[in-house]
């Protein structure tokens, strides 16, 4: 076998041939799209734009822009603050980096700001400065600086004073930088520019945060006298321009048109065949995608495979390291990339990446984002990343300017997965999930609006975002925190408010969790509700995909003890759930059936939890959970089904129905708001003391919301035609993981009875049967499109 892959080398095109023709393939492939390559589409430079600049880009093959990149400079020249929408590879880095190198060679006072969300990307940034730095004539570049957790101290105050510029992340600026900005007043003096990569990340809760760290950021700049441009990039995502209004509180200018050039691209969906009809069960999918990357390793094509967890990566690393053995390869020349490497072991990897000695790597989605690891042509997704936003810069690993590539997906037996790999026209032909953000969360802004008081006194009359600013400042005055003197209102707690607060948490109360497998550290937090599912004693708890038991809980201390393990399976805790409606923001009637959304109250009590598998979703085993009591204000969806149709059908038939239409909701929701499923909770009623009828809530996990509710119920049409597509096309019998759930936890008739409510629902004609829907694939081979 390793002579034949020796001496019959074989490219891309003729792999795919033979993919094509492999026995039971096709009929696993749901969709088989063909992208035409794209030509580059380029724009002049500026003719008063800096000659050494222009010498130094030349010097790295730049000598015109392209168009993407000519009108972000433009814009920016122009002071408006803007954000670039365009596809992995297309050079948004030089969008934000020539207007500030521009401004710099005139004016080296400036200070510009660089935010990036992971340390891998600010790294990457900072040597891509220096490498063209190191081009301009007589050694005249720029002091650029990375400030963040792993600085030494003896270089922070070097940063501090001379940096023109400073590259961090949300966390070191909300910490590190803006509670103590006295020290940074040269920064903030001089601050002409604030980049902001992969915008697109701050959404959610840490969004909701983030664009309140914002608020802070340009409150401090304005007290010394600067006005920064926000320049910010995106991956694609339905409200950019609205995303980045949010964040910065101020209108930005969204520049979408690709100038880049692209290859022609081959986008293959493959859902691994079925081998437990009757239970939903599929083939893993780490080992079908184990077998589909074996031509590519054997042939040499430079591959990248992404898999959902730390797990999940050292397994398929594994695999491919013995089948290039197999194969006659070498097994170095495949590496596994995750969080949790050391700096110098990532950077090894992605140097080898670059140079052409590794040809597959193995990889968490921290290689999603775009630290430059040169070019590979094909990306193999081992699941669904979660997001159409993380797909597509997943599939855009994967290709060159010229040439072919190639992008397969492959499906677990996850709902999300299903629903993208049954109905694959929703991935490509609809817009991407729109960013959701909620800066007035008052958990969340109150919490900052401390933080913001503790930097600068707050004025009479001076707004934090919200018109009440005002009341919430007598509030915490109130409660000893501020005191309001001479028209001004002056923090005087001892306490440091931005260290109690964590940007990706929406209560102030959480849980650390302390891992002890070696010497004890905290690794992560969770808030209060969270605690009841999260980390119960015997859960296992996932923190960057890598997995740790949970020895201990003090619930009182507020700490959790955990240990590493390679486990099999994951925990999902129950709740016994009990919502009550506060208030109704807007409602309206369809069908019959009452829709809603509004304020919330959630009393939680956490009672037993489940061992899921992580490949086939069975229930491997179960215990129970001994913890108190919780209650939450949040916000909520709901739906109420007509009392003429819930009486037509036996009392258990509705109670199963509600419960696989609360699982559907919940699992093809975050399809179009961008969340993770765990965002959204399901509670079922079957008479609903507030609406008298059988009705499913849908709440938000965090205290407040963020934004999720109020979104649903203005799409909901499409997240319901997405449910029942998804039920209608499962080709279990009576309900399994992928679809309503389980029929021993939906019951016998939550099938039938949930598709029942979904065409009432939408008006909907009768359907074929459920359990009859297309086992795997469509049988979909090249140039057949979406099936």
């Amino acid at each position: 076998m390793s002579g034949e892959g020796r001496t019959m080398k074989l490219n891309l095109e003729q792999i795919l041939d033979q993919l094509e023709d492999t026995p039971g393939f096709r009929d696993c492939v749901t969709a088989w799209e063909h992208l035409p390559a794209n030509p580059p589409r380029h724009a002049p430079f500026p003719g008063d734009f800096d000659f050494d600049l222009l010498r130094a880009l030349a010097s790295r093959g730049i000598r015109q822009l392209y168009s993407h990149q000519a009108e972000a400079l433009e814009l920016a020249r122009r002071g408006r603050h803007l954000v670039v929408v365009t596809p992995t590879a297309s050079g948004k880095s030089l969008c934000y980096n020539l207007p500030v190198l521009e401004r710099l060679r005139v004016d080296p006072e400036a200070r510009a700001l660089y935010l990036f969300p992971t340390k891998a990307l600010s790294q990457d940034q900072v040597t891509e400065l220096l490498a063209l730095a190191a081009e301009l004539p007589g050694g005249r570049g720029f002091r650029i600086s990375t400030y963040d957790g792993d600085t030494p101290a003896d270089e922070r105050k070097a940063i501090r004073a001379a940096g023109q510029i400073v590259v961090t992340n949300p966390d070191m600026l909300h910490t590190g930088i803006l509670p103590h900005h006295t020290k940074w007043a040269r920064l903030f003096q001089n601050l002409r520019f604030v980049i902001i990569d992969e915008v697109h990340q701050y959404r959610g809760v840490f969004g909701s945060h983030f664009a309140n760290v914002i608020r802070r950021l340009r409150r401090v700049a304005r007290f010394y006298g600067a006005d920064p441009v926000f320049i910010c990039t995106s991956a694609t995502i339905a409200n950019p321009g609205e995303l980045v209004s949010t964040l910065l509180g101020e209108e930005a200018a969204v520049i979408d048109r690709n100038g880049a050039p692209a290859g022609e691209k081959h986008l293959i969906f493959y859902n691994p065949p079925l081998v437990n009809r009757e239970l939903g069960i599929r083939r893993s999918s780490l080992l079908e995608a184990r077998r589909l990357a074996s031509p590519f390793l054997r042939h040499g094509v430079p591959t990248i495979v992404f898999c959902r967890s730390r797990l999940a990566t050292e397994i398929m690393t594994t695999y491919l390291k013995d089948e290039a053995g197999r194969v006659g390869r070498d097994p170095e020349a495949v590496r596994g990339y995750r969080g949790g490497f050391l700096p110098l072991e990532r950077r090894a990897v992605e140097r080898g990446l670059r140079e052409g000695r590794v040809r597959a790597v193995v990889s968490t989605n921290a290689l999603e984002l775009g630290v430059d690891i040169g070019h590979l042509d094909v990306c193999l997704m081992a699941g669904y990343p979660g997001t159409i936003a993380s797909t597509l810069q997943q599939m855009g690993r994967a290709g060159r300017k010229s040439g072919i590539s190639a992008a397969i997906m492959v499906g677990s037996g996850a709902p999300l997965d299903q629903f993208i790999l049954r109905n694959p026209s929703y991935f490509l032909g609809r817009a991407p999930e729109a960013g959701l953000v909620n800066p007035r969360n008052l958990f969340i802004m109150v919490s900052h609006l401390k933080c913001a008081t503790f930097e600068l006194p707050f004025d009479d009359g001076e707004s934090f975002g919200v018109d009440t600013t005002g009341e919430i400042l007598e509030f915490l005055a109130g409660e000893g925190i501020l005191r309001s003197a001479g028209g001004r209102w002056h923090w005087m707690s001892d306490s440091f408010p931005a260290q109690e607060i964590s940007l990706r948490s929406a209560a102030a109360d959480n849980f650390v969790i302390v891992d002890v497998t070696g010497k004890p550290r905290v690794i992560g937090e969770v808030d209060r509700l969270g605690a009841l599912t999260m980390i119960h004693e015997e859960a296992i708890y996932l923190h960057e995909s890598r997995q740790y038991h949970v020895d201990r809980l003090d619930w009182d201390e507020k700490k959790a003890y955990v240990r590493q393990v390679e486990s099999e399976y994951y925990t999902d805790a129950n709740l016994a759930v009990e919502l009550e409606v506060l208030d109704t923001a807007e409602a309206r009637e369809g069908a019959g059936f009452d829709r809603a959304h509004g304020e919330v109250r959630v009393t939680a009590l956490a009672t037993i939890f489940k061992k899921i598998k992580f490949d086939t979703r069975e229930n491997v085993g179960w215990g129970k959970i001994h913890l108190p009591q919780e209650e939450m204000h949040t916000a909520a969806y709901w739906l109420a089904v007509p009392e003429a149709l819930a009486g037509s059908m036996p009392p258990p038939d509705v109670q199963a129905g509600l419960l696989g239409l609360g699982n559907l909701l919940s699992n093809t929701a975050p399809i179009f708001l961008m969340c993770d499923p765990r965002d959204l909770r399901a509670v079922c009623q079957v008479r609903s003391p507030h609406t008298g009828k059988p009705t499913v809530f849908l709440y938000e996990a965090y205290p407040g919301g963020v934004g999720f509710s109020e979104k649903l119920f203005h799409i909901e049409e499409m997240v319901l035609r997405a449910s029942l597509d998804l039920v209608r096309s499962c080709p279990c019998a009576q309900g399994c993981p992928s679809c309503v759930g389980p029929a021993e936890e939906a019951g016998a008739g939550g099938k039938e009875t949930t598709r029942r409510f979904l065409e009432r629902l939408l008006g909907a004609g009768e359907s074929t049967p459920a359990g009859t829907g297309a086992e795997t694939g469509t049988g979909a081979g090249r140039g057949r499109g979406w099936a």
